[in-house]
């Protein structure tokens, strides 16, 4: 294994929950830092051991999956920290997932996740991708983004700095389309569809593809229904 090895905390009210991945994850080489209990803990445990990704549970005593994830990811007084998180529910359409994901969690998994998947799940967050699959991140956004306040005439951030090309692909990815499936759509190479995708994460100072598909949603770029234009 290339690198340095990489290190989670898993934050889980359920001791079994958390003995359980943690033994998943140890099998595959994947350090386990620290185990937390409750939202609290988890905050403490990423201040102190730094861990590459946080595994973090919804529901929790003292303070929740989504508060600690908005502390975790906020930063500190070092600036922001490179930790990602990926949220644990049980539910596909758990109506927490959404907030979590504005808060910058950079994707969730089901509780009944299979070891590979989930040895699969830390590896590709900890590698700088996000994890929302396509149908997934359809349902979730069409969901909860209604409820959400009506877009706002002014965006969190300026999206004038992209290029047509690059707001067709954000557009796009906002409905949940892989690279794959973007390359065939735009009739591009996948090569070519990651370098876009990287470069719209970059000009709007996004952390991952995840805060691109919100970010599209709340600045009004895209409505539940779909991009205008696309079928």
């Amino acid at each position: 294994m290339n690198g340095p090895a990489l290190r989670a905390v898993i934050a889980d009210d359920q001791a079994l929950v958390r003995t359980g991945f943690g033994m998943i994850l140890a099998a595959d080489g994947i350090e386990v830092t620290a185990e937390a209990a409750d939202g609290a803990e988890a905050v403490e445990a990423v201040a102190r051991t730094r861990p590459d990704v946080v595994l973090m549970d919804i529901r929790m005593p003292r303070m929740d999956g989504i508060e600690a994830t908005r502390r975790i990811l906020g930063g500190g007084p070092d600036g922001p920290v490179a930790t990602r998180v990926i949220i644990l529910t049980t539910y596909d359409l758990d109506h927490y997932v959404y907030a979590a994901l504005t808060a910058g969690a950079s994707g969730f998994l089901l509780k009944d996740v299979t070891p590979e998947h989930l040895v699969a799940a830390v590896r590709l967050v900890r590698s700088g991708d996000a994890l929302l699959a396509p149908t997934i991140t359809r349902r979730l956004i069409e969901r909860f983004a209604h409820r959400q306040e009506s877009p706002r005439t002014g965006t969190h951030r300026d999206l004038s700095g992209l290029t047509p090309r690059e707001l067709e692909v954000l557009r796009l990815l906002a409905t949940g389309l892989s690279n794959a499936e973007l390359a065939d759509r735009l009739f591009l190479s996948p090569t070519t569809v990651k370098t876009h995708v990287g470069r719209i994460l970059s000009k709007l100072d996004l952390r991952d593809r995840v805060q691109a598909v919100v970010l599209a949603y709340e600045s009004g770029l895209i409505s539940p229904q779909g991009p205008p234009g696309v079928g």
